[in-house]
């Protein structure tokens, strides 16, 4: 699952003027690698207004959209689907 996270994060770029934010999106995948609906907002940390949080968010959405559909083993295939997890999505700290 470490790979499945790091693929994922590597389709990541941050928005511009977001330091020290983070959000956190929950998922689930279907055995093909896409996703069983939308992913939801678990935690957000993005200073600024409601405007600045929901772009975080639709990057980070974006991000993990762009990455799809992952191409799973037979196994890990298996063994995935259905599963709920999640993964945070962070800008550098300065």
């Amino acid at each position: 699952m470490n790979e499945v996270g790091a693929a994922l994060l590597a389709c990541w770029t941050p928005p511009a003027n977001s330091d020290n934010s983070s959000a956190t999106l929950s998922f689930s995948f279907k055995r093909d690698g896409t996703l069983i609906g939308p992913p939801r907002t678990t935690a957000i940390h993005v200073g600024g207004d409601d405007k600045a949080r929901k772009a975080y968010v639709d990057a980070a959405t974006k991000a993990l959209n762009d990455c799809l559909p992952l191409s799973l083993s037979p196994s890990l295939a298996q063994g995935i689907a259905g599963n709920v997890f999640t993964l945070q999505f962070n800008s550098p700290k300065k």
